[in-house]
């Protein structure tokens, strides 16, 4: 008699949104790894939030948070509001290996008396898929959300910073009324010179479609040396 073969479960994944609460120390929304239907992340860190944030969720598709390449990743999959090293969080290795995605080797260092998930196997084309479907869902987005995102997307493509041997160093939400959307970036005129600091603070509203609002915005910083124009800020 032959013997016989253990076929493994293959596991789901789907992706969510969440928004952020205003004082959240990262105010670009969460995306949630939801595995056959279950909300892991709260179920062993109920506290935390998770560390994937839509910002991350930019440009090539093997540079996303997510991403599931030959060579294994440990990837941070949430955190306390905090920086991992200090208040701990929970991680996974992610490894493709061949028409599977393998999520192995949880750790929750938040709390490590709390079980973590066994093994899962997931099917990489289904697994490619939903990560394509989650960058391309915007139906979450508030207005701030989507002027934040068309800013980058335009300082991207543009490299207009880069024009002024400038270096973009973040776009920020502010999800506390008012709302709002910081540009900030730095410059330093020679390579061991203290870079100066600049920002752009720009108000959104619910009263003006979005997408105005972010050309708007980039106009103002697309008209000149940005320089000359933004703020600067500390030392």
């Amino acid at each position: 008699m032959g013997r016989m073969t253990v076929q493994l479960p293959i596991s789901t994944l789907s992706l969510r949104h969440v928004i952020p609460e205003p004082l959240a120390l990262e105010q670009w929304a969460e995306v949630r790894p939801l595995i056959d239907g279950r909300d892991v992340l709260k179920e062993i860190h109920p506290g935390g939030v998770a560390s994937c944030c839509r910002s991350e969720w930019a440009g090539p598709a093997e540079r996303w948070p997510l991403a599931a390449t030959e060579v294994p990743r440990r990837v941070e999959l949430s955190n306390n509001n905090c920086y991992t090293g200090c208040c701990g969080g929970v991680f996974v290795t992610i490894h493709r290996q061949g028409d599977r995605v393998l999520w192995s080797s949880w750790e929750n260092t938040h709390d490590s008396r709390v079980p973590v998930p066994a093994d899962v196997r997931f099917d990489a084309a289904r697994y490619d898929a939903e990560l394509s479907r989650a960058v391309a869902d915007l139906s979450w987005e508030q207005p701030v959300d989507t002027v934040a995102r068309l800013l980058t997307q335009t300082f991207a493509d543009s490299g207009w910073f880069e024009r002024w041997d400038c270096v973009l160093e973040d776009v920020d939400l502010r999800r506390e009324e008012p709302q709002g959307v910081d540009v900030y970036f730095s410059h330093a005129r020679a390579p061991h010179e203290r870079p100066t600091h600049y920002a752009y603070e720009f108000l959104v509203t619910p009263h003006e479609p979005a997408e105005q609002q972010a050309q708007r915005f980039a106009a103002r910083i697309l008209a000149d040396d940005p320089r000359l124009t933004a703020e600067q800020w500390g030392d």
